[in-house]
């Protein structure tokens, strides 16, 4: 594990130190011990916001631009909403939709016994098998969704560690699931949004070469 002092962390991100500690007590970054913090969430959350610090989508909002890229209709919102956000979708690149719309869900992930990927595959809503039709080799990670309140169960049921390197993905999300498996069946959208979130150089460029297609063809 590579640690970073929280001067340090702060510098990386552009930020005060005391904005290092509001985004650990968020969950955002990794605290390891007092004034240290994991490099890898600090890397982790610059993927995700970039060299900005737009304000983020709240979850509902988030999940309406998800299933407006889509081709659904957002349903949980007002149709000036809608409207509103399908005009602001139009004037967004890949990046920023990428950082609009990170409070989709609370990220946590996880190392585990390769025995129990697949137990935890079958409790959540996988996308990381929609890797392949994004032009990259088939994962043997996993990657996925679950209700917020279940994301602890799920990990103590299955044996998972929390590790910012591990191979076990969980994005908990107040949004209801069975919409989230039905916009993850929809289209790339929700895939490509995950992969534009990983460290790895191919499936960020995947997952943002993918949200490019979405936003042009809106």
């Amino acid at each position: 594990m590579s640690l970073l002092a929280v001067g340090e962390a702060a510098e990386r991100l552009g930020v005060s130190t005391r904005q290092v500690q509001h985004l650990v007590a968020q969950g955002h970054l990794r605290q390891v011990a007092r004034g240290v913090v994991d490099a890898t969430s600090v890397e982790r959350l610059l993927a995700v916001r970039g060299a900005g610090h737009g304000r983020a989508w709240t979850e509902p909002t988030a999940w309406g631009a998800v299933a407006i890229l889509s081709g659904r209709t957002a349903e949980w919102l007002g149709a000036s909403q809608r409207s509103r956000l399908r005009a602001r979708l139009r004037s967004l690149t890949p990046a920023q939709l990428v950082e609009r719309a990170r409070n989709r869900a609370d990220v946590v992930r996880y190392g585990g016994h390769p025995a129990s990927l697949g137990r935890v595959r079958a409790e959540i809503v996988d996308t990381s098998r929609a890797s392949g039709a994004l032009g990259l080799a088939s994962t043997t990670g996993v990657d996925g969704y679950v209700g917020r309140a279940d994301r602890d169960g799920v990990a103590d049921r299955n044996g998972l560690v929390r590790d910012e390197e591990g191979r076990i993905t969980l994005r908990a999300t107040s949004m209801d699931l069975t919409l989230v498996a039905a916009l993850a069946e929809a289209g790339f959208v929700v895939a490509a949004l995950d992969l534009a979130e990983s460290l790895d150089p191919r499936e960020r460029r995947a997952g943002l070469t993918a949200l490019d297609q979405a936003l042009e063809s809106l």
